[in-house]
This record gives structure tokens, C-alpha cells and sequence, in this order.
């Protein structure tokens, strides 16, 4: 009698993590290639022919008063898309994600109710000035800049995902608004890339769409069946951990004490604002579009 090896729920969690962190890293030589602009239209262009493919896109459920949250959405994904790997250009990948995670984690906070939740963007916030450590004047604000317009984009993405609940939810709702955010990103994408664009290029576009977001989406929803959102969420907060890990591992972007010690901070106050936030119940929002995005 053979015994099925069956992967924890943690584990495909975790393996999501690194698919997103490993897809941003890889991402920064094609930067270099086509623009954070080209890469952005590239990766989402490519990422929505694939959830096209994968599941027809529910066009007939939709309602008038869905429209404006559908586009809301797809073009909240396009910005955080540019944004972030704009930032890629100026500042660490490790920096840039405990930037980007500022904004979830202050939409976290604020559904709490609590004011004393919201101390965890406070501390995240001093995390993110650790690792960038103005104090010593060199401080890439343009890289921060884009960053926080990422951190944006993914809260207000997390307040439309809400808002829509649970009418489009999984890879059909990502067959919307995907193909949205590609056309947004076409605008910086296409000037940048053009000229630029090769069999190799469209490859290595294909590649990273499947690493971000397809797979680790997949992998999240296979999660999600086997643990509470509260436990998914408090285990993602470890994204900026994986962002440093990866960084230093593909990009060989060191960090200092202080770095490290920023770094800790801000997967400390994600973990605590995940547990003690008010989430919502499964079948009124995706919690899985609200931690994670093709970013």
C-alpha cells in the first residue's frame, strides 16, 4: 500500500512566498532590458493570455454597478505593477516589498477598529526607515517614491476587492482585471519596450507571469482550503522576509545590523495586525487577492 505524500498547507503557502519574491528578483535584469514600464506590460500581458486561457472570463455576470470596482481594480494592479518594479530600478528588492507592505498593512490595521492597531504600521514604518537609514543621506527617494505608490495601489486594491465580495472571486475575478492592468501599463510599456522586444524577452515575460501571479495563486487557494484566512495572512506577513532573502541570494544585495533589524520589524507588526485585524469570513471577500497581486 503506497502513501500519498501530502504537502502541508504552510508549505504551499511558503512555496507561494518565494514564487512572488523569486519572480520580482528575476524580474530586474529584464528591467534592464525593456524598462520597469516594458516589464510591467510584458509580465501582465503575458500573465493575462494565461488566466484567459485557464478560465473564461465571466462576462455576462456582470452588473452596471460592478464596472466601476472592476476597472478600479484593474487599474490599482497596473500601478502597484509599475510602481513596484519602477522601484526595483532604485532601491533593494528586500526595501521595496517592506515599503509595498505598508499598505496592507495599515488596511489591516484600520479594519481592526482598534486605534491601538494602528501602532503596527507605526512600527512597520520605523522597520522601512531602519532599512533605509535616511541618517546617513543617501537615501534613493524616487525608489521610495515608486514603492509607496505600490503600497497604495495594493490597499486600494484590497478596499475594491472588498467592495466587490465574493460576485468574482479566484482566477475569474483575475481574468477581469488583469487584461485591465496590462492595458494601463501599455501606456509606460510600449514607448519603453519598443524595439527591445525578442523571442528571448517574450520567453522570459512568459516565465515571470507564471511565477507572478499564476502559481503562487494557484498555491494560495490550495492553501486556503486547509487553513483559516487569520493563519494565512499572520503566515504571509514573512513576504518582506523572502523579499531580503531573495535579494541577497539572486541579486546579492547585502544588508546591515540596522537593515536587518528594520526588516524584523515590519514582518513583526504584519504578523500582529493580521491576527489581531477583523477579517472577512470566507464567501464575502477573497483573502487571497487581498494579500496577494501580480505586483
Amino acid at each position: 500500500m503506497t502513501k500519498t505524500l501530502t504537502v502541508p498547507p504552510w508549505g504551499l503557502a511558503v512555496t507561494a512566498m518565494l514564487s512572488v519574491q523569486l519572480g520580482s528578483a528575476l524580474s530586474v535584469d529584464l528591467i534592464g532590458t525593456v524598462g520597469a514600464g516594458g516589464t510591467a506590460w510584458l509580465r501582465l500581458s503575458m500573465g493575462a493570455l494565461i488566466l484567459i486561457a485557464l478560465v473564461r472570463p465571466p462576462l455576462r455576470s456582470i452588473r452596471g454597478q460592478d464596472v466601476p470596482t472592476i476597472i478600479g481594480l484593474g487599474l490599482a494592479t497596473g500601478v502597484m505593477t509599475l510602481g513596484f518594479l519602477a522601484a526595483l530600478e532604485h532601491i533593494h528588492l528586500g526595501t521595496a516589498v517592506a515599503i509595498e507592505f505598508l499598505g496592507p498593512l495599515t488596511v489591516a490595521a484600520i479594519r481592526s477598529h482598534r486605534r491601538s492597531a494602528l501602532l503596527w504600521p507605526a512600527i512597520a514604518l520605523i522597520g522601512v526607515v531602519l532599512m533605509t537609514e535616511p541618517w546617513r543621506g543617501n537615501v534613493n527617494m524616487l525608489g521610495v517614491g515608486f514603492a509607496a505608490i505600490a503600497a497604495v495601489g495594493w490597499a486600494v486594491y484590497i478596499v475594491l476587492t472588498q467592495r466587490i465580495g465574493d460576485r468574482f472571486t479566484g482566477i475569474a475575478s483575475l481574468s477581469l482585471t488583469v487584461p485591465i492592468a496590462a492595458a494601463v501599463s501599455a501606456l509606460v510599456g510600449i514607448p519603453q519596450a519598443v524595439g527591445h522586444i525578442t523571442p528571448g524577452v517574450l520567453a522570459a515575460a512568459l516565465g515571470l507571469a507564471v511565477l507572478l501571479p499564476v502559481l503562487p495563486f494557484a498555491l494560495e487557494m490550495l492553501a486556503l482550503r486547509r487553513m483559516t484566512p487569520t493563519a494565512f495572512g499572520t503566515l504571509m506577513a514573512l513576504e518582506p522576509a523572502f523579499g531580503v532573502f531573495l535579494g541577497l541570494i539572486i541579486l546579492q544585495q547585502q544588508l546591515g545590523v540596522t537593515q536587518i533589524v528594520g526588516i524584523a520589524l515590519v514582518v513583526l507588526a504584519g504578523a500582529a495586525a493580521q491576527r489581531g485585524g477583523s477579517r472577512a469570513q470566507r464567501g464575502t471577500s477573497d483573502p487571497v487577492q487581498q494579500l496577494h497581486l501580480p505586483g
